[in-house]
């Protein structure tokens, strides 16, 4: 990324929406619908369809041979969702058809470990209809508990989780410090806080933790983020458009069109949100510090999802933002309680050539293991996903072409996730993929509703190799997937999928792996930090395996295989990093309990924490293939072999 192209993108002059709606929009309960809000009385706005950025399919530069590319993936993902029990559809807007673009987002998901005995749970976040539904068939959020034997059991009714309404996104934490993770939803109207009662049950507290809203908002991702450090975690909520329905244009009216198909108007031509940050006050509520902390000067808007990690090593969270049809928003801190959209600044705000991008999802990692956390962010069907690699000096490189993103534009991603499937220390990426428009189907486009997913193996030297048709029927199969999350539900060591999708049941994708690699996951709980650890950074240092004379039995941080011999010595040192964090992918949370892939490794020799209050605590010489429990001080409270699911 050169410096005049960088000049350029800083000279753009900035712009500002101006919020327009003033009504309230109450608490969402069973037989919530459109009829029941109140209508804004701003004019009524004009219409288009979204203007996505076209981008050419390109692969990657030939580089230094890969020691991946041909070998066999060694792992399968499998659909088990109807066999482990998650047999509920998720309702979403029009099955064939939508007249506005609230029916198009679909809703997230979480691995979610709400009883504390280390087996994740599964939370659906489920949605509405324009025509409503009769009482007592409302459909609600579902809370599925992990019965240990590769199945789950449906307690929503009994832990007071059935909420109906526009369900939008979820991200987890301990937001009262009281040793339970509790969880936050948010909604086209009134968000919901739900803390967790420490029994297997919930209690809706949004009004009474100070987060009522005084206006009908559409909030879209979230996030759990301490960024003061106070050791309370605070909240971040996107938003997404100022939209009322009583005032959308209709397709036909405004004539939005997709490639010459009628579909939803929007977002250009509508008002776009401003974004949301709440700060804890330590007493269990929390006080909008939006405007103050600076969350209205952005460039972007029409904010989806978000992710909170320290992105510039600075040991400060920092928020970015995946906008929808604009520039993206990066959300600097500035230590003092405020933030600065450094997005342009960083490299991050739009596509390689300077071009707003249709962003939806975006996750966290350090996918190529220099000590710093990378960006990936899904866009829309015609363009690439972008990848932007950290260079250490609070600035970013759009490394899309040049590590073989740039091959696919037809799908159109949502969820998306920096996963190591196959346990060798490298992060892969996976997307799930859905047409925004359900009236793609049927039609000349070159687009069907339901799409496959991506999946790319990390190839250890920058790039990464599309290995989707090898992925197994959990990738190959297509759907209407919009939100993800990533964890291992069955503890057998790998990491699993769970997705959520619209107007269909969701899917469970179990990782099958032939590959017997070691591993090793962390779980934090903080003392002068926040309880969960969001926000705290985990290095782990292990040598990948042994060599008989040259030739490697592990994977190396160059990745090179040398010849064979004789003398057997111990191998190459593989480390890696990682933080703690509230929300990954599209909407959605992802298991709680950090996974480190360790290739052929016997021995974690260090396993470092940076709490957020500064604390550091270096645990060593840990067993592989086990999962510890970590208290803020360097205390093992728990340690647990994880051999599977008993079935």
């Amino acid at each position: 990324m050169g410096w005049n192209r960088r000049g350029f993108l800083k000279s753009l002059s900035r712009t500002a929406l101006v919020l327009s709606l003033e009504d309230v929009l109450g608490l969402a309960r069973p037989g919530f619908g459109l009829g029941a809000q109140q209508g804004a009385t701003a004019q009524k706005p004009s219409g288009s369809a979204r203007q996505s950025y076209e981008a050419a399919a390109r692969p990657a530069p030939k580089g230094a041979p890969s020691p991946v590319t041909g070998t066999p993936l060694g792992v399968q993902f499998v659909d088990v969702a109807k066999q482990a029990g998650l047999n509920v559809e998720t309702i979403f807007g029009g099955e064939h058809r939508n007249k506005y673009l609230l029916e198009t987002t679909g809703c997230g998901a979480a691995f979610f470990d709400y009883d504390q005995d280390d087996w994740v749970d599964i939370f659906l976040v489920n949605g509405w209809r324009l025509e409503g539904f009769p009482k007592g068939h409302e459909p609600v959020c579902h809370l599925f508990k992990n019965n240990r034997d590769g199945t789950f059991t449906d307690v929503t009714l009994k832990a007071g989780l059935a909420r109906s309404g526009w369900g939008q996104a979820c991200c987890v934490g301990d937001y009262n410090n009281d040793g339970w993770n509790d969880l936050f939803v948010s909604y086209y109207g009134q968000n919901a806080l739900f803390r967790n009662n420490g029994n297997g049950t919930f209690k809706d507290v949004t009004k009474e933790a100070g987060l009522s809203q005084d206006r009908l908002r559409w909030n879209s991702g979230c996030t759990f983020v301490d960024y003061d450090k106070d050791g309370h975690l605070d909240l971040f909520v996107g938003n997404y458009i100022d939209f009322d329905v009583k005032t959308a244009p209709l397709p036909e009216d405004a004539n939005c069109t997709y490639k010459g198909i009628v579909v939803a108007c929007g977002p250009p031509g509508l008002e776009g949100g401003k974004n949301l940050l709440y700060h804890n006050n330590g007493d269990g509520t929390f006080s909008d510090v939006s405007a103050k902390a600076g969350m209205n000067g952005t460039l972007g808007t029409y904010a989806l999802s978000c992710a909170a990690a320290d992105l510039d090593n600075t040991g400060w969270p920092n928020i970015y933002v995946a906008n929808d049809s604009t520039s993206a928003t990066y959300y600097v801190n500035q230590t003092d309680g405020t933030f600065k959209d450094q997005a342009i600044e960083a490299g991050v705000a739009y596509s390689p050539d300077g071009k707003p991008q249709a962003g939806m999802g975006v996750s966290i990692g350090d996918y190529n293991r220099d000590g710093r956390l990378d960006i990936v962010k899904t866009n829309f069907a015609g363009d690439t996903d972008s990848l932007y690699m950290n260079l250490g000096d609070g600035s970013f490189d759009d490394r899309t072409y040049q590590a073989g993103l740039g091959i696919n534009t037809r799908l159109l991603g949502w969820g998306v996730s920096f996963i190591d499937i196959d346990n060798d220390g490298w992060l892969d990426i996976l997307v799930s993929n859905g047409h925004v428009y359900p009236e793609v189907d049927g039609t000349q486009v070159d687009a069907s509703y339901a799409e496959r997913k991506y999946l790319y193996r990390n190839l250890r030297n920058g790039q990464f190799e599309d290995v989707s048709l090898l992925g197994g029927s959990g990738i190959t199969a297509e759907a209407k997937a919009r939100g993800f999350a990533v964890g291992d539900f069955d503890n057998d060591g790998d990491l699993d999928a769970v997705v959520n999708c619209v107007n269909a049941v969701p899917q469970l994708l179990r990782c099958d792996s032939t590959l017997k690699r070691s591993w090793v996951k962390v779980r934090l709980v903080g003392t002068k930090s926040n309880r969960t650890g969001i926000g705290a950074r985990i290095k782990v240092v292990a040598a990948t395996g042994t060599t008989l004379g040259n030739r490697e039995q592990g994977i190396g941080n160059n990745g090179a295989a040398g010849a064979s011999g004789l003398t057997t010595k111990a191998g190459p040192t593989l480390t890696q990093i990682e933080e703690v964090r509230s929300c990954n992918g599209y909407y959605s949370a992802s298991d709680l309990r950090i996974h480190f892939g360790l290739g052929e490794a016997k021995t974690v020799d260090l396993v470092e924490i940076k709490w957020p209050s500064g604390a550091v605590d270096s645990l060593k010489d840990l067993d592989v293939n086990r999962l510890y429990v970590v208290e803020e001080g360097g205390k093992i409270l728990r340690t647990m072999e994880m051999v599977g699911a008993k079935k």
